[in-house]
């Protein structure tokens, strides 16, 4: 399935978006949150890096892994190399921002897995592992027959764009959390650090949805091998 403009100019300002999204995630964690740290006596500076790392991982990165078919002017294999590791380093650090929202429970005495937005970023962080280990075996190494790549083609691009979604939804309900939280602890409710958390979160719902209209608008003409297939 695709709609009828080009993708292009999607991709342009998935870009943009990718960038204000890192910097006012990293505005809020090191200038109103304090910073970040492996380890601290504050432990909040460890929990800021979750929110840095499931966004600029799992959330950016892997959306510019999605986009990469449909933004990058090369060969399709090169395509398709730069596509498979930006979805492992999107993996890996959301993985490693799952184990710092767990860290920095256990070490402040918070009971683990109790909220939806938990049970969910558990749920995406296997999902999306599942993909990553299937797209590899059948469409990179040791790579499926040319029938099994094409049948598998639609539903690894419907799958992948679930769990993208169900990642980005999920980073929506993790701003909300965290932003009530701070607001019950005090935390003005119209204050600019509260403003600017409700901004990021606003800002990567566009993204998400920016990379989904890359993803189903035209590719470039001289693409051989795009999400088209859908």
């Amino acid at each position: 399935m695709a709609i009828g403009v080009k993708a292009t100019p999607f991709t342009f300002i998935v870009h943009a978006l990718g960038i204000a999204g890192a910097v006012m995630v990293l505005v809020w964690t090191i200038h109103f949150r304090g910073g970040l740290a492996w380890e601290a006596s504050n432990k909040s500076l460890i929990f800021n890096i979750h929110p840095v790392l499931m966004l600029i991982g799992l959330i950016i990165i892997g959306g510019e892994a999605i986009v990469s078919y449909k933004s990058l002017p090369l060969k399709k294999e090169v395509k398709k190399l730069i596509h498979l590791v930006l979805h492992a380093i999107a993996l890996v650090l959301g993985i490693i921002g799952i184990y710092t929202a767990f860290k920095y429970h256990n070490e402040s005495n918070i009971a683990n897995l109790y909220s939806l937005h938990s049970w969910l970023g558990i749920a995406i962080i296997v999902l999306y592992g599942i993909q990553w280990v299937y797209g590899f075996v059948i469409f990179f190494f040791p790579g499926g027959s040319s029938a099994v790549r094409s049948e598998s083609l639609p539903w690894h691009v419907l799958f992948g764009l679930f769990v993208y979604i169900l990642a980005v939804g999920n980073a929506a309900i993790g701003f909300l959390e965290k932003l009530t939280f701070l607001e019950n602890s005090g935390l003005a409710k119209y204050g600019s650090e509260a403003l600017l958390v409700n901004f990021t979160a606003v800002l990567t719902i566009l993204y998400g949805a920016f990379v989904i209209l890359s993803v189903l608008a035209l590719a470039p003409p001289e693409d051989d091998y795009s999400y088209s297939a859908l």
